[in-house]
């Protein structure tokens, strides 16, 4: 099956989604007399934008990054927790890596983020193949724990902070295209899915000042970029209190702060909560062309008994409002993507047609969709039993995934003949000749070059489509229509 939809860029199994997101590598700076540091990011956007502001920290402290990790004087692995392949894809590395360090005895390694969060002293003590474990909370402490480590201490700080954002730490973007930027606007979760792990591995839930927001995403503008991604495990809650003054900002004002930068630079977030996203906040993207009209909503189930078992405080009802509001306020073109679990715990087969059914009742343009994966410590690992047999949660899976490739298809097809404004972020993976970038909607859409570049906003006149991409053709201004 992952074999199948590999080509798939959103349309995604466990193992495919991993294969595409785990591995970031900052680039190479000039080294001079600097000691290296290598950088290797797993998982979702957060532990990216983390990675960045790891790379500032450490500049500071006197390291020039590198993408050799055989030849680094320091390694971090940037980690995830939420599923156990991305575990056991970190612990295959760290033995390769333990190779490097044999020839290289004083090289330090360093695992970052919610796996050594989690594993803790598992990682130095048992497994025995790391110097340095730190948690997301803690790297501002990195340059004394490397310091300890390269005297031949073991260095630890997992301590989850109440107060952290890093709002002052502005990231070092090495890896990045000049033309998308990632700001993280808050940090931790409060939502307690019985499912996941991220509420032990990220802490409680805490909102970044506004105008620290506001000034890095000027910054990058004023830098080149046409595009920031505002970050959070559940955007829809930030909410910042000024104490001085008692005055507030909620997530819709903070969309129009950013927005109103320059109608040149596209704004972008995600997560979005079902139970948190607001009409206010629909309408704030409505009224500025710049904000991206696109909805990442995660269901996970579209079975009412299940959605209570997992701890996510909506009914399928709920969802559908909300679904109902966003088609409403923003029109059917809005994009919408949801995440999908297959095989939750004593789920049974009129349930998983329950969410099959919400996929052809909502329509979604795609998704992220995967099979239960139960991980220590949760409240589902506590006190619900994983009593759903791993060929069957693969077969449920594989007829979720197919539905959402034929409804992927259709919404795509949809679209030829129509114009769309894209944002060409690069080369085609396939073709110097051609220049891949989004749509408002978030759609992957291929056009010639001919004299456009990166950076570029390009009308395309949709011609073709797959499930996961569309290809078009560049129109000059008088052709738009």
């Amino acid at each position: 099956m992952e074999e199948r939809f590999a080509s798939t860029l959103k349309i995604l199994t466990e193992a495919d989604k991993e294969a595409c997101e785990t591995v970031r590598v900052l680039e190479n700076e000039p080294f001079s007399n600097k000691k290296r540091l290598f950088i290797e990011s797993y998982g979702c956007q957060m532990n990216f934008a983390d990675s960045e502001i790891v790379a500032s920290v450490m500049r500071d402290a006197g390291f020039a990054t590198t993408s050799d990790a055989e030849n680094a004087d320091l390694v971090f692995l940037n980690t995830c927790a939420i599923r156990e392949n991305a575990e056991q894809r970190v612990r295959t590395r760290l033995k390769q890596l333990n190779v490097y360090k044999k020839k290289r005895p004083g090289m330090v390694i360093g695992v970052l983020g919610c796996m050594a969060e989690r594993l803790k002293s598992k990682l130095l003590e048992e497994e025995k193949m790391v110097d340095i474990v730190t948690g997301p909370d803690a790297y501002r402490d990195l340059p004394r724990l490397v310091e300890e480590a390269e005297t031949g201490q073991k260095g630890v700080n997992v301590f989850l902070s109440r107060e952290e954002t890093y709002a002052d730490i502005s990231p070092v973007r090495l890896n990045s295209n000049g033309v998308t930027a990632l700001i993280s606007i808050m940090r931790g979760c409060d939502n307690m899915c019985s499912f996941c792990v991220v509420p032990y591995t990220r802490g409680r839930e805490r909102s970044r000042d506004p105008y620290s927001i506001v000034n890095e995403a000027q910054a990058l503008f004023d830098q080149g970029y046409k595009e920031v991604t505002l970050l959070g495990q559940n955007v829809d809650s930030y909410k910042w209190n000024k104490k001085e003054d008692g005055s507030r900002v909620n997530f819709a004002q903070l969309l129009e702060m950013v927005a109103v930068i320059s109608p040149e630079l596209r704004v972008r977030f995600s997560t979005s909560h079902p139970k948190d996203i607001t009409d206010e906040v629909l309408y704030t993207i409505k009224r500025y062309d710049n904000i991206c009209k696109y909805i990442h909503l995660p269901a996970q189930h579209g079975n009412d008994r299940v959605l209570e078992l997992m701890n996510r405080t909506y009914d399928r009802a709920w969802y559908l409002e909300r679904i109902e509001s966003i088609r409403n306020i923003l029109g059917e073109s809005c994009g919408i993507s949801h995440d999908m679990i297959s095989g939750f715990c004593t789920e049974s087969e009129e349930e998983h047609l329950d969410s099959v059914s919400l996929l052809e009742q909502v329509r979604f343009d795609f998704g992220y969709m995967f099979s239960y994966s139960e991980r220590p410590g949760t409240p589902a690992a506590k006190k619900l039993k994983d009593d759903i047999p791993a060929e069957i949660k693969q077969k449920r899976l594989a007829e979720i995934i197919d539905v959402q490739l034929r409804i992927s298809t259709e919404r795509n097809q949809k679209l030829i003949g129509t114009v769309q404004r894209v944002l060409a972020e690069g080369f085609s993976k396939r073709s110097d000749n051609d220049l891949s970038g989004r749509s408002d909607q978030n759609k992957v859409v291929i056009f010639p070059r001919e004299n456009f570049k990166k950076g570029d906003y390009v009308n395309v006149l949709i011609t073709d489509s797959t499930s996961a991409t569309l290809r078009g053709k560049a129109l000059v201004e008088a052709e738009v229509f």
